[in-house]
């Protein structure tokens, strides 16, 4: 196929003008084809792209996209429990995320609700900013949404839009998605596969589009009673698309074979009856189910063949969820249960012992809190998001307690099958490298009982490639004047709080850690550069982001950064 006068007509000049024109606006379709549209970059949510990123040397701009980050830190005693969006950026424009309104701090008094239970009182806010030609960041519109998370989970849900062509879809209320054009920010329509607009159900996770313009997202019908203690009304994964007409189908009927929400499910053994097992052969008590729906913060991963993937749990008791398949209709394809698939607790990570461990003569491998094969849990404070890997596999970084609430890196095939586990999986949604005919997965690997955090990087097999160890002492924060003072602590290194790295053409790894850095690390685990945003601070659940032309798009304490060369 020819893309340029020279390839259709040998005779012209490589020198003319015209020809290096027409060259130059096919290389910039080229790095613009490597936008960063939606979670993940792209609907496999794999967090790679074909360009090289820029070296870290200096902050480029900043932008708040939270302002009331200090006082949700006040309210959680330190640590800022929210879990923000990745940056979008398609071409010269930069889409984020703004909360406005008015927060209710529970530091404030005796204010009643506040924190998680008074977020009817915020909006989330898409905005759109557009590199000018002096390189800056230039704000264009605000769009405000009338979405809202679902109220008290605790830490807060992520509010997460995409970009498709020239319109911006974001989360609205009652199961909706506002379609924003692009240009100017205007609402074009509001789109629900619903008949009105229900206050008590919630868009639930980041939107997700496929390579045919489909969009896809789960939706999630509480009651608005004690919503946790009671079982939910229903819940969906909706399709709305390119035509616009949105189809919806209940988790109920994509989880065939699922307890049902009466059926009485397995619970734990109560702190009463340690050491855990009480016996060898102790089974724990039993409760209701509950309904099968979506996590909170699950983003529906789409396959090269449009299957579709995402996570479902019993409403009662998460550890019965299921990694499911969907059909583009929105049939079910098949369902796995992360329940049972695996085998390191008792004798592995639990040791034999009656002061806190398994009780002895309990089954190797066996969880002591069930005394059973352990199960992967989808727990709604986690923003871990199913990954669509090169071969067709799936990874899903499922919750576990048992073994220092590291939880697990589980991978199955297109089929179902399970295949392996690696010992880490909390909050975290992977990078996935793709090389030498083969891949690499990238993830967060905290030691939170040893204070030993790495970033790891695992063959398909999910064995250790290589690890890079954060070993900063130093605890910093940037003064008004833009000078860092840092002060010496006891830490043998930052917890890797990030929940999706970036990583680009050559496998070069762009993560943050909670020491207030921005970590650039080369293949084999080594280091590069960091460069300090901001403050260092607990629990910064920030995606990374990499335009189409290698700037790097980070967070901090509520706060944008772009890094880039000098």
């Amino acid at each position: 196929m020819c893309i340029s006068a020279l390839c259709c007509n040998p005779s012209v000049s490589p020198n003319s003008p015209r020809i290096v024109l027409l060259l130059s606006v096919v290389l910039s379709a080229t790095g613009f084809a490597q936008n960063w549209p939606q979670w993940g970059r792209n609907a496999r949510h794999t967090g790679h792209t074909k360009v090289t990123g820029r070296t870290a040397d200096q902050i480029l701009t900043t932008a708040v996209i939270d302002p009331f980050a200090p006082q949700k830190i006040n309210d959680s005693g330190g640590d800022l429990l929210t879990h923000y969006p990745a940056p979008l950026v398609v071409g010269k424009d930069v889409f984020l995320m703004l909360e406005s309104g008015t927060y209710a701090s529970c530091s404030d008094g005796f204010v009643t609700p506040c924190g998680s239970n008074a977020w009817n009182s915020l909006i989330w806010n898409v905005q759109r900013f557009t590199w000018s030609r002096a390189g800056t960041l230039d704000l264009q519109w605000t769009f405000a949404t009338d979405w809202l998370p679902e109220p008290g989970v605790g830490w807060e849900p992520v509010f997460h839009p995409l970009v498709k062509g020239d319109y911006v879809y974001a989360p609205g209320a009652g199961g909706s998605v506002w379609k924003i054009r692009r240009r100017d920010g205007s609402a074009v329509a509001r789109l629900t596969p619903f008949d009105s607009v229900d206050n008590n159900t919630y868009v639930s996770g980041p939107l997700t589009a496929d390579h045919k313009g489909n969009l896809f997202y789960n939706v999630i019908q509480i009651r608005p009673d004690n919503p946790w203690r009671q079982d939910v009304v229903n819940s969906w994964l909706v399709k709305i698309a390119p035509d616009e007409t949105a189809t919806a189908a209940t988790f109920t009927s994509l989880t065939p074979g699922a307890p049902a929400a009466t059926d009485q499910c397995f619970l734990t053994f109560p702190v009463s009856q340690r050491p855990w097992p009480p016996s060898p052969n102790a089974v724990p008590s039993t409760g209701p189910c509950g309904t099968q729906r979506p996590g909170i913060n699950i983003s529906p991963a789409i396959a090269k063949d449009g299957t579709i993937y995402t996570l479902s749990t019993a409403h009662l008791n998460n550890r019965y969820a299921y990694l499911i398949a969907v059909n583009p209709d929105l049939t079910p394809k098949w369902t796995a249960s992360l329940r049972g698939r695996l085998n390191d607790g008792c004798g592995v990570t639990i040791p034999y012992s009656l002061n806190g461990g398994c009780r002895p003569g309990t089954t190797p491998g066996y969880d002591n809190e069930t005394n059973d094969w352990p199960a992967g849990r989808l727990i709604d404070q986690s923003s871990a998001t199913p990954v669509v890997a090169p071969d067709g596999s799936i990874l899903f970084g499922a919750y576990t307690s048992y073994n220092g609430s590291r939880g697990h890196l589980m991978h199955f095939d297109s089929t179902g099958q399970f295949l392996n586990f690696y010992d880490f999986g909390w909050d975290t949604t992977p990078a996935i490298w793709k090389h030498d005919g083969t891949y690499s997965v990238i993830l967060k690997d905290n030691h939170y009982d040893t204070g030993i955090y790495f970033i790891t990087q695992l063959r398909p097999d999910m064995t250790v490639e290589w690890q890079f160890k954060s070993t900063n002492t130093q605890l910093c924060a940037r003064n008004g004047d833009g000078t860092i003072s840092c002060t010496a602590t006891d830490k043998i290194g930052f917890e890797w709080c990030i929940n999706a790295p970036a990583v680009d053409k050559n496998g070069t790894v762009y993560v943050n850690s909670e020491d207030g850095n921005l970590y650039v690390i080369g293949q084999g685990g080594v280091q590069r550069q960091n460069l300090f945003l901001n403050f260092a601070l607990g629990a910064a659940y920030t995606p990374l982001a990499l335009g189409h032309d290698g700037r790097i798009y980070t967070q901090n304490v509520g706060r944008l950064f772009v890094v880039g060369a000098r």
